[in-house]
């Protein structure tokens, strides 16, 4: 399929649409009505055309991930600068790379895993678990905080489901064997039935939040 087929002049001007609208209902219907398909599109196109194939996940979770990214992305386009469509083809193909690499690896090393270990750092070790230690205590006071103060950070009901669903995850997270961001992706879709956009737009509510309790935790050193 020719690029203007899928991702044509009408997506372009849809995602500088989407980048200066600030009312996010409006947001999700460009995203939805006008973005998602093209976007669906070139991570298709990318995977097939550049053959990454090294999922740890099934194809569509892959692909979704990818889209996932895209989308945390789409604030950072620069019409001035460049057409939206070799934008997101660079920077979805980077990101592919990346992980079609580290995959690979991954899967490399498990095969090729050594049991000796002669040059283990122990002073570091220690320090990385204080830190871990320290982590985990804001963390689970970062997820009491936000579980009081949901409907503070969240109007709609749908949202909320969402936002609800993701701090059980983290509350289960020491049960859960394989948490990483595609894992999280993968089981908020199944508790509440939301599409990647929805889940990403809460994600990064909470992330920012995280962030700014995390960075005035370390000014004051105090929860």
């Amino acid at each position: 399929m020719a690029k203007n087929e899928y991702f044509s002049k009408d997506t372009e001007q849809a995602i500088i649409e989407y980048i200066s609208e600030t009312d996010q209902v409006k947001r999700n219907i460009i995203y939805k009505t006008k973005i998602d398909r093209a976007f669906n599109k070139l991570v298709e196109n990318l995977i097939h055309k550049y053959k990454f194939y090294h999922y740890d996940v099934s194809y569509e979770d892959s692909k979704n991930e990818v889209i996932s990214f895209l989308i945390e992305k789409l604030n950072n386009f620069k019409a001035e600068k460049g057409k939206a469509f070799s934008y997101f083809t660079i920077i979805g193909r980077n990101y592919l790379i990346a992980k079609n690499r580290s995959n690979y690896n991954n899967k490399k090393s498990k095969e090729d895993l050594q049991v000796i270990d002669d040059n283990r750092d122990v002073i570091n070790e220690a320090h990385n678990i204080e830190v871990q230690s320290t982590l985990k205590t804001f963390f689970d006071y970062f997820v009491d905080h936000c579980d009081e103060n949901l409907n503070v950070y969240f109007s709609k009901k749908k949202d909320i489901q969402i936002a609800n669903s993701i701090l059980e995850l983290f509350k289960r997270r020491e049960y859960i064997e394989n948490f990483n961001k595609k894992a999280l992706y993968i089981m908020i879709r199944e508790m509440t039935d939301a599409n990647t956009h929805d889940v990403t737009k809460i994600v990064t509510v909470l992330k920012r939040k995280f962030n700014e309790m995390y960075e005035d935790y370390h000014k004051n050193d105090n929860i």
